[in-house]
């Protein structure tokens, strides 16, 4: 098998259109409005990679992709839908229904395999694009890893990060002086955002056993692809982290998978679902990896498919990177979207027999324009073309039917215990233990020290109060018997004053308050 059948046409259509394989990492894009069939056309790539040995990843938005784990039935209510499609785009005598082999996870470890990254791994970029932070905290946030890398402190979990925060912050005076100004009132701020996070469970995406890339790029024992389907309709309530941890595994992908040139096919396909998320309010550095990375991650063989309602939600840069497209109805009804759609259609290469922009918007539900690449990447004349319907269960499957798959999954057992080793948090504990246990040291050394000071300072004082006449020691008194003599006098003269005030009128009145207060208080 060296291509993947798409669809086809009837009357009115073209030829059949086809993936081919050695061409399936050169990326590719699957647009159009809500209810035009994206969902079933990146179902139906899925089981076809899958069928030729390729792994897949894709998240499941809508909660209904699930239904790759099952086999469709003839019991279907659009049994009779499909089978007429397939032998109206020639397609009957390969059509079967089949389930294929999927692995589900979940960064909530809900409706799949818990998935986890460290905060290490994550990367100060992208835990700045998470968090959604200015240009002066993403810059604390860099001196903060500089600092981990510098001290050996593994950065593992939320909490990790919240300690060298805090860590940080004490210090400031001195790490400003080497890093640049670290304000306490970006940390403050960088420190609620951590708290949101928290709040809205993405603390799970961060911990340990960390997820193993190898883990995701496996073959079934009777040799297809398997289908890793993330749970993505929760997630998607937090849309930043569903866009930043998917980033976080591109990146990871390209980072850690050897280069291997142009291969027959693609080594791992990658659907990225509501793509428009990448790119909103993202900052340009941002962008620029994801640029690179799409140009360069196809030399390790894995291809990119971004799927979105609509190409202009796509940089230009990286939609000219995109090859393989299908491009399903778009809906022109203001004048922002029919220029949007006038440049979607600029993007496909012209068909002499029919207008592409008309095409794109009179392609009814399960219709597309396509547009693979050919022999030596060139991109093919555009289509209109009857998607193929498919094979596995369209919709999704029952929560008894996903736990079956999850207790007989490849992994299972393996993500589900949360892993908690000694890292930033516990050591920067024990240093603070540590500190403060000698300080308690120091200061209980130095009242000892003090009082036997202050014992030798009264001998000393002692001794000099007394002198030697020959025979005996005596005390000292000339100086003292004066000085106790006129104290003497003096406190006599106060007693006198102070017993005949007692006796006039003043006295009484001071008696009186004295007692007055001795009885209120009683």
């Amino acid at each position: 098998m060296d291509r993947i059948f798409v669809g086809g046409g009837g009357e009115g259509y073209g030829e059949a259109q086809e993936l081919l394989l050695k061409y399936g990492n050169r990326h590719g894009l699957i647009a159009g409005a809500t209810g035009t069939g994206k969902t079933v056309t990146l179902q139906i790539l899925a089981e076809s990679f899958s069928k030729a040995g390729v792994p897949v990843f894709l998240s499941d938005v809508k909660g209904d992709l699930s239904g790759l784990a099952k086999s469709g039935s003839a019991e279907g209510k659009l049994h009779d839908a499909f089978m007429s499609r397939a032998g109206t785009i020639g397609f009957a005598d390969r059509y079967s229904y089949e389930a294929f082999p999927v692995t589900f996870w979940d960064l909530f470890g809900e409706q799949g395999h818990p998935i986890r990254t460290t905060v290490a791994e994550m990367g100060p970029l992208l835990i700045s694009r998470l968090l959604g932070l200015t240009e002066a905290q993403e810059g604390v946030i860099n001196v903060a890893f500089r600092v981990a890398d510098e001290q050996g402190l593994p950065l593992l979990d939320l909490k990790d990060l919240q300690a060298l925060l805090v860590w940080c912050g004490e210090n400031a005076d001195e790490l400003t002086l080497r890093y640049g100004n670290i304000a306490k009132s970006s940390i403050g701020a960088i420190q609620r955002d951590l708290l949101v996070l928290e709040n809205q469970g993405g603390a799970k995406l961060f911990g340990e056993p960390a997820l193993d890339l190898n883990d995701i790029i496996r073959t079934d024992e009777d040799g297809r692809g398997r289908i890793n389907i993330l749970a993505a309709d929760t997630l998607m309530s937090s849309p930043g982290l569903y866009a930043t941890f998917l980033l976080w595994l591109l990146s990871e992908l390209f980072e850690e998978l050897p280069e291997i040139g142009n291969p027959d096919k693609p080594k791992l396909v990658f659907f990225f679902d509501e793509a428009h998320l990448l790119f909103d309010d993202a900052p340009k550095a941002l962008v620029d990896k994801v640029e690179q990375v799409a140009r360069l991650i196809r030399s390790k063989g894995v291809g990119v498919y971004f799927v979105t309602q609509n190409p202009d939600d796509i940089p230009e840069d990286i939609l000219g990177q995109l090859g393989n497209r299908v491009q399903h109805a778009l809906r022109a009804f203001t004048a922002r979207d029919q220029k949007a759609l006038s440049r979607a259609a600029e993007t496909y290469r012209p068909n002499p027999r029919f207008e592409v922009e008309t095409a794109i918007k009179e392609v009814g539900t399960g219709e597309a324009v396509t547009s693979f690449l050919q022999a030596k990447g060139v991109p093919g004349i555009s289509e209109r073309t009857l998607i193929r319907p498919p094979s596995s269960q369209l919709g999704p499957i029952t929560a008894a039917e996903r736990a079956g798959v999850l207790s007989a999954s490849p992994v299972a057992g393996k993500y589900e215990t949360v892993l908690d080793r000694e890292s930033a948090f516990e050591m920067l504990n024990a240093r603070a233990e540590a500190a403060a246990k000698a300080a308690e040291e120091l200061e209980a050394k130095e009242e000892a020290e003090g009082e036997v000071k202050g014992r030798e300072a009264l001998a000393r004082e002692f001794s000099k109060a007394r002198r030697y006449d020959g025979t005996n020691y005596s005390r000292k008194a000339t100086k003292t018997s004066s000085r106790k003599s006129s104290e003497k006098s003096f406190g006599s003269e106060v007693t006198k004053m102070v017993m005949k005030e007692l006796t006039g009128t003043t006295g009484r009145k001071i008696v009186r308050g004295i007692l007055g207060g001795l009885f209120k208080a009683r």
